[in-house]
């Protein structure tokens, strides 16, 4: 009698194979999500910081706060008094500011309105960023 087919620890080995495989993608993509967040968390704060720079042309100041969490409640806006809440907002220089893509929170500080930091926490390393980075009107560091 001839019969045809696969033994039993063939089709274990190619289990075991395509398990092997699905784990290295899985783990890859965790990589490349946190680099997504990380890359995400710098342009948001380029975001900011150009409409923060148009705020500071027509007002000759930045909004003061003392650490406001950015994209929610009275900081998701910015408009030609400041930050507001979403609603609220008119002639907006940024209709909607982002929050973070993660479970941190990008604060944003200005005591006297002549200079300003915002922070955000990276995941990772982008660029030879990593750790708490702090926009200014000088750059991002």
């Amino acid at each position: 009698m001839n019969k045809k087919g696969f033994t039993l620890i063939e089709l274990l080995v190619v289990i075991a194979i395509i398990g092997l495989l699905s784990t290295l993608a899985v783990v890859a993509l965790g990589s490349a999500r946190e680099k997504a967040r990380d890359s995400k968390r710098l342009s948001d704060l380029k975001q900011v910081q150009t409409a923060l720079e148009l705020f500071y042309t027509d007002q000759n100041s930045y909004p003061t706060s003392t650490a406001a969490t950015l994209g929610t409640g009275n900081y998701a806006c910015l408009d030609a008094s400041g930050f507001g809440s979403a609603g609220t907002c008119t002639n907006a220089y940024m209709g909607i500011v982002p929050d973070d893509p993660g479970t941190n929170s990008y604060t944003y500080t200005s005591s006297d309105g002549t200079t300003y930091t915002i922070s955000a926490t990276l995941e990772g390393t982008v660029n030879g960023l990593s750790g708490t980075v702090t926009a200014t009107p000088s750059g991002i560091q």
